[in-house]
C-alpha cells in the first residue's frame, strides 16, 4: 500500500515553476545533458562554491506560518504614543483588503510601460495631488523612501541650484534647526558630508544667517509637538536668499497654515498616518512638494498627464530624462525606487475619506489632545508648549516623577516617550479615543495621587493659534468627493487595478528586475497587529520577534554572500549602494587614505552605480568593456595604476549586466586590491548566485542585495524594496548606526534611514522565502533561474540575434536580444515592446544596457507552458517584422506601429488599417480565452512633456477630450 508522506508538499515545489517532465524536454531544446550541465558551462569553475549553504532545510508553508506565528508572539503589541514622525492609524478595511493583500496591486512593476498601468499611474496622480493640495506647493512627486531622505533629497536639489546659480561663491552650508526630528538631522548629515555640505544645527529663533548659507530645515510642528509660526524666520531666511526646506505633517496641515502660505520653497515628510501600517518603521511613502521652477531638479518620479494615440487622457511618468539613473555622473540624486504601493494607500485614504473626513479625523485627534491637555492643568502639570496639533510635552516634578507615570502607561498599555530627564511627551493620534483620554487621565492623576474626576471634561478650545489656523480649501478635485462609500471605493480601486498588467496576468521578463513570485505565505505575516502595529521607537523588550527575525536573517545573508557582517538599513538597492560606498569611504578616511576618492565603474554599469558614487562624494571614472561584453581588463588595470594612490573602489555588478558570468572576475577584484582600492558588488544579480557562488568568493568587500529582487519582496508598482549590504570584516566596524537603537559598527557610519531597520516589516516577505526554501531550496531556484533564461535563449536565437554571452554559449539567469535590425524596415524595439501588450505581456527590459536591444529575464518562478507562450508571442512578433520586410505589410500603418491596439479602437465603427481587427487583437490562439485589454493606445511622451501637468486633470479636461473625439468621429 502507498503512504503518502507525512510532511506538507516542499515549498520548493510551490515556487519553482518547470516540473520534473518539462526539465528533460528544455534540456532538449538547448542542446544540454542534465541541469547541472548547464550551471557547469555557465559558471566559471574557479568561483563555485565547493560546499552547500548552511542554512537548514525548508518548512512547509504550514509549519512556516506556525513557526513565524511564535515568534510574532514575542512581539509586545502596546499602544504606542511615542510620536517622531509615526503614528497609529486605522487602515480602512477596503483598503487593506483591495490594495495591501491583493497581488493584483503589490505585483505590478514599476510603471515605464504606461499603456499597461494606467491604474497605479491614476492611483499615483491621486497621491501627487492630495500632497500638493495640503502643503499649497505646485508641484509634488510620487513619493520617496521615507522623511530623512525627503529631507536630504531636497537639502541635494537646493544645493544644486545654488552652486549653478552662485557666480563661484562658496555656498555650502545647510542650517537645520534643533525642532527637527532627530532621525531625519541624522540622514540629512549623513548625505551632506560626501557632497561637502556643512550642517548647522542650532536655534532657529535666534540664528542668523550669512552669505555662505544656501538653505535651511524647519518641522512643522516641531519635533515635540510644538505649532510655530515660522513666517518671520522664513522671512530672514528669503532675504538672505536662502531656501526654505519646511519638514510636516498632512494630517496637522489639515487644520494648520500650509508651507505653500507662509514661503516654503520645499516640503516633505512622511505619509504614514493616511492609511498605512506601522510596520515597525516602513516602509512608508515620503512625500516632497516643491515650486514649479525646480521640477525639473526634483528627485523622484513624477506622475503626468499627456494623451494616447486616440487623443484620450492617459498618464505616464513624466521628463524622465531628469531621472537620476539616466543621468549617470552627472546626477545629483541616486533615487531610482520610491513607495509606490504606500503612496497608492496614502491617495485612496485621502480619497475614501475626502477633505471633510480628513478634517474630521485631524480636529478629532486635536480635541483629544486638547482635552487631555487641559485635564493634565487641572491636576497641576505645566505644557512646555501653549499652541500643539497632536502632541504635548508635560514637565514633571522630576525625573522620579516621569519614571513612575512613563511605568503607570506602560500598565496601561501605552508607550508614552521621555523627554529629557523630567519631561513626559504624548502624541495622540486617529486610533485613539475617549476611553484612551480617561486612561492617560488617571495615569497622571495617580502619579499626582489627586482625587479629581476630570472625566466629565470632554470639549475645550482649540490650542493653534488663529494666525495659523488654515482657512483654504483642499483636495477639491471629484475623485476625493467621490468614492465615500465602501461599494464605491470598492469598485473605484477594482477599476484601476483592471487596468494594469501584473503578475496575476503573465510573466513579466524584465530584465535586471527578477520579477519573480511573491508568494502569499511569506507575505500574510506583514498584515499581523504583532508585526504591522509596532512602532519603530518601542522598547528593545518589545520587539524581541523582531530582533530574531532580524539576526537570524543576517546570519543567512552572510552564508549566502560569504562575507562577515549585514546590515539591514538600507531601504532600497540604490541605498544600499550609497550605504556601501560610505562604508568603504569611512574605511579608507579611518586608514588615514580619504584622498582615496576614485571609484571604477564599467560602462555597462547600470546607472544608479555612477549616480551613488557622486552622492558618497567619489570621482566616477568609466572603464571600457569588449565586444563581447566583458570589462576590458587592459583598461581597467591601466585605469587602476594609473590612479593607485587615489584609487577608493571598483563598482561591479556579477553576472554582469550583460547577464554573462565574466571568467576573469577575480583577476578583475585582484587588480583592484593590489592598487588599494576595494571591491563593491552590486548585488542586482544575486538571483545567478546563491548556492552556487558568493560576493565573497569573486573577491568582493561588500555588496548589496535586493531584497525585492533576488528575495522575493514584490515591486508594488515602483516600490517597497529593501537594499541591505553585507560586508568584510575589515568594514564591519562602520556600518550604519542610529540615534534611537545600538546597532551598526563600532565605528558606524550615521544612519542611511529614518528608521533603524527602515522598512522592517517587509524583511519578514524575505525571512518567509529563506526559511521555506531552505539552503537547498535557494540553490535550487538560482539553477532553474539560469536553467528557464538558457531555454528562452535556445528558443528566441533562431529569431533575434543574442548580443552577449558565456565562453561556452550559455548565458545567466538573463541575456539581451538585438532588435536594431529591424530599423531598416521602419520598425523600432518600442514598437516590438508596444506590440507585445496586445499578446498580453509585458515587455522586457527596453534599451538598457544596450541602445535598441531587449533584455529579458524569466526567473526560476514561471513555468515551460508561461515561458513557451512568451516565445511564442514574440517569434509571431518576428513574423509581423518580416511582414513588413517582404512588403506584405504596410511599413507606416501595421499592428507594430500602432500597438497596443485598445478594445475601444477593436470596437470602434471606423476601421481603416489594412489589417484586420483579429491580427489586431487576437494574434494568437490562446488570446481568445485569456486576453488582457490596455486601456489605453500609445501615449505620446513628447506632449507629456511639453505640456506638464502633474496633477489630477480638472473635469473640464475630459470635457474637451469627449468633444475632441467627437469631432473626429464626425
Amino acid at each position: 500500500m502507498t503512504m503518502y508522506p507525512e510532511n506538507e508538499s516542499a515549498f520548493q515545489d510551490r515556487h519553482i515553476g518547470p516540473r520534473a517532465d518539462e526539465v528533460s524536454e528544455m534540456l532538449a531544446a538547448m542542446n544540454a545533458d542534465s541541469l547541472e550541465a548547464v550551471i557547469d558551462d555557465t559558471i566559471p569553475s574557479r568561483i563555485r562554491r565547493a560546499d552547500s549553504l548552511k542554512i537548514p532545510a525548508g518548512l512547509g508553508e504550514h509549519e512556516y506560518l506556525n513557526h513565524v506565528r511564535a515568534i510574532a508572539g514575542k512581539n509586545k503589541v502596546v499602544k504606542s504614543l511615542l510620536g517622531q514622525g509615526y503614528f497609529g492609524t486605522i487602515v480602512p478595511s477596503v483598503i487593506k483588503r483591495n490594495v495591501f493583500e491583493n497581488p493584483g496591486w503589490y505585483t505590478q512593476y514599476t510603471p515605464y510601460q504606461p499603456e499597461i498601468a494606467q491604474g497605479r499611474l491614476e492611483a499615483l496622480l491621486n497621491f501627487q495631488t492630495m500632497v500638493m493640495d495640503l502643503t499649497a506647493m505646485e508641484v509634488a512627486n510620487a513619493s520617496l523612501l521615507d522623511e530623512g531622505t525627503a529631507a536630504a533629497e531636497a537639502m541635494s536639489m537646493l544645493f544644486g541650484i545654488a552652486r549653478h546659480g552662485s557666480n563661484g561663491h562658496p555656498t555650502n552650508r545647510f542650517f537645520v534647526s534643533d525642532r527637527c526630528l532627530l532621525q531625519t538631522f541624522d540622514v540629512v548629515r549623513t548625505r551632506a558630508l560626501p557632497l561637502g555640505i556643512e550642517v548647522v544645527r542650532g536655534d532657529h529663533t535666534t540664528f542668523r544667517f550669512d552669505n555662505t548659507f544656501f538653505g535651511t530645515l524647519i518641522q512643522y510642528p516641531a519635533e515635540d509637538g510644538e505649532v510655530l509660526d515660522y513666517r518671520p524666520f522664513v522671512n530672514l531666511a528669503h532675504e538672505a536668499g536662502v531656501k526654505v526646506v519646511v519638514a510636516t505633517d498632512l494630517l496637522a496641515l489639515a487644520m494648520l497654515k500650509p508651507p505653500g502660505e507662509f514661503g516654503a520653497d520645499v516640503a516633505v515628510g512622511n505619509s504614514q498616518r493616511f492609511g498605512v501600517p506601522l510596520g515597525f518603521g516602513g516602509p512608508h511613502a515620503a512625500f516632497f512638494a516643491t515650486k514649479k521652477e525646480y521640477i525639473r531638479s526634483m528627485p523622484g518620479r513624477i506622475i503626468g498627464v499627456s494623451v494616447d494615440s486616440q487623443e484620450s487622457t492617459a498618464y505616464r511618468m513624466t521628463l524622465q530624462t531628469r531621472e537620476q539613473h539616466i543621468r549617470r555622473e552627472k546626477a545629483t540624486s541616486n533615487i531610482c525606487t520610491a513607495e509606490a504601493l504606500l503612496a497608492i494607500m496614502a491617495g485612496f485614504y485621502g480619497a475614501y475619506h475626502g477633505p471633510e473626513g480628513i478634517r474630521r479625523i485631524a480636529a478629532r485627534t486635536h480635541e483629544r489632545a486638547a482635552v487631555l491637555a487641559s485635564r493634565l492643568g487641572e491636576l497641576g502639570f505645566r505644557l512646555t508648549h501653549k499652541f500643539f496639533f497632536d502632541t504635548l510635552r508635560i514637565e514633571t516634578s522630576g525625573k522620579a516623577e516621569a519614571k513612575k507615570i512613563l511605568a503607570a502607561a506602560l500598565a496601561h498599555g501605552y508607550n508614552l516617550r521621555t523627554v529629557g530627564d523630567s519631561a513626559v511627551g504624548i502624541s495622540l493620534d486617529e486610533t485613539v479615543t475617549k476611553e484612551d483620554v480617561d486612561a492617560l487621565t488617571d495615569v497622571f492623576r495617580s502619579a499626582r495621587r489627586s482625587k479629581k474626576n476630570l472625566r466629565h471634561q470632554t470639549r475645550t478650545n482649540t490650542s493653534i493659534q488663529e494666525t495659523l489656523r488654515r482657512s483654504s480649501p483642499f483636495m477639491t478635485h471629484p475623485v476625493f468627493q467621490s468614492y465615500h462609500s465602501e461599494h464605491g471605493m470598492m469598485r473605484y480601486i477594482k477599476g484601476l487595478e483592471n487596468k494594469d498588467l501584473s503578475l496575476v496576468h503573465s510573466m513579466i521578463p524584465l530584465g535586471s528586475c527578477t520579477m519573480k513570485l511573491n508568494a502569499a505565505t511569506e507575505l500574510m505575516p506583514v498584515s499581523w497587529d504583532e508585526f504591522s502595529s509596532i512602532h519603530p521607537f518601542a522598547p528593545a523588550g518589545q520587539v524581541s520577534g523582531y530582533r530574531t527575525v532580524f539576526a537570524e536573517m543576517e546570519r543567512m545573508l552572510c552564508e549566502i554572500t560569504g562575507l562577515h557582517a549585514s546590515s539591514l538599513q538600507p531601504n532600497s538597492g540604490a541605498q544600499g549602494e550609497l550605504t556601501g560606498l560610505l562604508v568603504i569611504c569611512a574605511y579608507h578616511a579611518d586608514h588615514k587614505a580619504p584622498h582615496r576618492n576614485i571609484a571604477l565603474i564599467p560602462s555597462s554599469a547600470h546607472g544608479t552605480n555612477p549616480a551613488s558614487a557622486v552622492m558618497a562624494g567619489m570621482k566616477v571614472v568609466v572603464v571600457q568593456c569588449d565586444e563581447m561584453g566583458n570589462i576590458d581588463v587592459d583598461d581597467l588595470r591601466m585605469k587602476a595604476e594609473s590612479c593607485s594612490d587615489s584609487l577608493g573602489a571598483l563598482m561591479v555588478t556579477y553576472p554582469s549586466t550583460h547577464g554573462v558570468f565574466e571568467e576573469r572576475i577575480q583577476e578583475i577584484c585582484s587588480i583592484v586590491h593590489k592598487n588599494g582600492g576595494l571591491v563593491y558588488m552590486d548585488g542586482a544579480n544575486m538571483n545567478a548566485q546563491v548556492g552556487l557562488t558568493s560576493p565573497a568568493l569573486i573577491g568582493a568587500d561588500v555588496c548589496h542585495i535586493n531584497l525585492h529582487k533576488t528575495f522575493s519582496i514584490p515591486h508594488g508598482g515602483g516600490g517597497p524594496g529593501m537594499g541591505p549590504i553585507c560586508v568584510s570584516k575589515a568594514l564591519a566596524p562602520y556600518l550604519p548606526g542610529h540615534f534611537a537603537v545600538n546597532t551598526g559598527g563600532s565605528k558606524s557610519i550615521p544612519a542611511v534611514a529614518s528608521a533603524p531597520w527602515s522598512s522592517a516589516s517587509i524583511l519578514l516577505i524575505s525571512y518567509g522565502y529563506m526559511k521555506m526554501l531552505g539552503g537547498q531550496g535557494m540553490t535550487d531556484a538560482t539553477r532553474y533561474a539560469i536553467l528557464n533564461a538558457n531555454y528562452l535563449k535556445a528558443r528566441l536565437e533562431q529569431h533575434f540575434p543574442v548580443l552577449y554571452q558565456g565562453k561556452k554559449g550559455r548565458v545567466a539567469h538573463e541575456f539581451i536580444l538585438n532588435m536594431k535590425q529591424f530599423k531598416e524596415f521602419g520598425v523600432e524595439v518600442e514598437d516590438i515592446a508596444k506590440r507585445l501588450m496586445d499578446y498580453g505581456f509585458h515587455a522586457p527590459t527596453v534599451s538598457f544596457p544596450v541602445a535598441g536591444t531587449m533584455m529579458i529575464e524569466p526567473t526560476e518562478s514561471e513555468s515551460k507552458t508561461e515561458l513557451d507562450r512568451f516565445t511564442d508571442a514574440l517569434i509571431s512578433i518576428r513574423k509581423e517584422i518580416q511582414e513588413i520586410a517582404d512588403g506584405h505589410a504596410s511599413k507606416d500603418d501595421n499592428v507594430l506601429k500602432n500597438a497596443p491596439h485598445t478594445a475601444r479602437m477593436i470596437a470602434a465603427d471606423s476601421w481603416t488599417h489594412p489589417y484586420s481587427r483579429t491580427k489586431a487583437a487576437y494574434p494568437l490562439p490562446y488570446l481568445l480565452t485569456n486576453k488582457f485589454w490596455p486601456s489605453v493606445g500609445r501615449i505620446d511622451n513628447t506632449y507629456g512633456d511639453r505640456n506638464l501637468v502633474c496633477s489630477c486633470p480638472p473635469v473640464e479636461s475630459y470635457e474637451e477630450v469627449v468633444a475632441s473625439n467627437a469631432a473626429h468621429a464626425d
